[in-house]
C-alpha cells in the first residue's frame, strides 16, 4: 500500500520538487498540498493522511499551532518537519514529531526518512488453506488471533469479510487459497488469493430465493473499498479494505 502524504509548504516549487521526488521513488501517494496552516488542518481533517510533511514558516499559523491542530484532527498521521531555517524550538519538534529535516538536505535523504517513518508500524501476516469448506472457520481464527495480537480486540467486521472471501474461494473457485492481512495505521487490508482467474464474485440484487451473491454485497457494504485483481492465468486476488 502506498504511503499517503500531505505536503504543507507555502512555496510552490518546494511542493513540486517533493511531489516529483516521491513519485519517482515510488510507494507514495501525494493526496494533498497545502500552502498555509489553516488549509493544512482542513486537508488533514478531510484526507486523514498517513504522513504530513510540514514546513514551519507558514504565513498564517505558527509551527507549534499547526502541529497541534494537525495532531488533533488526524491523530494517526505521522509528522515530519521540513523547514528552511533551524528553529530555536528544534528540540521540541524533534520530541513531538517523527523527523526534523532542513531544506538544504539531499532530497534522497528526505525521501528515505519519509519511507522509514511511513512504513513504521506496518504489519503483515499470511496463511495458506486447503480447498475445503472446513478451512473457513480456521481462516476466521487466523484473522481474529492476528488482529488481537496487533491490538484489535473486536475485529468483527474483518471476520465477516474473510469468511465471505474465503467461502467464495472454496465454493466458487474450487481452489486452495491464501489469506493476507496488511495493517497500517488506520487501515486494514484483507486479501484472499485463489487459483481461478475466471470466476469472479459479483454483488447480486437482493432476492429472498437466491442461494449466492449475498456475501459480496455484505463485503461491499462493510468495506471502505474492495476489488478483484487478476494475474493472467495464475489466479486472482479479491481484497477489501477496512477503516480502523
Amino acid at each position: 500500500m502506498s504511503i499517503r502524504v500531505l505536503v504543507v509548504d507555502d512555496v510552490a516549487d518546494v511542493r513540486r520538487l517533493v511531489r516529483i521526488a516521491l513519485r519517482f521513488h515510488g510507494g507514495f501517494d501525494v493526496v494533498g498540498e497545502a500552502r498555509a496552516g489553516l488549509e493544512a488542518v482542513e486537508l488533514a481533517t478531510e484526507l486523514q493522511p498517513d504522513l504530513v510533511l510540514l514546513d514551519l514558516g507558514l504565513p498564517d499559523l505558527a509551527g507549534r499551532e499547526v502541529l497541534t491542530r494537525v495532531r488533533e484532527v488526524a491523530p494517526a498521521a505521522r509528522v515530519v518537519v521540513f523547514t528552511g531555517a533551524d528553529s530555536e524550538d528544534r528540540a521540541y519538534y524533534e520530541q513531538h514529531t517523527e523527523g526534523y529535516v532542513l531544506k538544504d538536505a539531499e532530497l534522497d535523504y528526505l525521501v528515505g526518512l519519509l519511507e522509514d517513518v511511513g512504513r513504521a508500524g506496518e504489519r503483515e501476516a499470511r496463511a495458506e488453506f486447503e480447498a475445503e469448506v472446513s478451512t473457513v472457520p480456521r481462516a476466521r481464527t487466523f484473522v481474529r488471533d492476528t488482529l488481537q495480537e496487533w491490538g484489535h480486540a473486536e475485529p468483527d467486521e474483518a471476520l465477516l469479510v474473510v469468511t465471505e472471501l474465503a467461502a467464495n474461494a472454496v465454493l466458487h473457485a474450487g481452489s486452495s487459497y491464501q489469506v493476507r492481512l496488511a495493517w497500517s495505521p488506520g487501515l486494514l487490508r484483507i486479501e484472499v488469493s485463489d487459483d481461478d482467474p475466471l470466476t469472479t464474485p459479483e454483488p447480486q440484487p437482493f432476492s429472498s430465493t437466491a442461494e449466492s451473491g449475498r456475501g459480496i454485497v455484505l463485503v461491499s457494504a462493510i468495506a471502505t473499498s474492495w476489488g478483484i485483481e487478476t494475474d493472467g492465468d495464475d489466479g486472482k486476488v479479491t481484497w477489501a479494505e477496512l477503516s480502523l
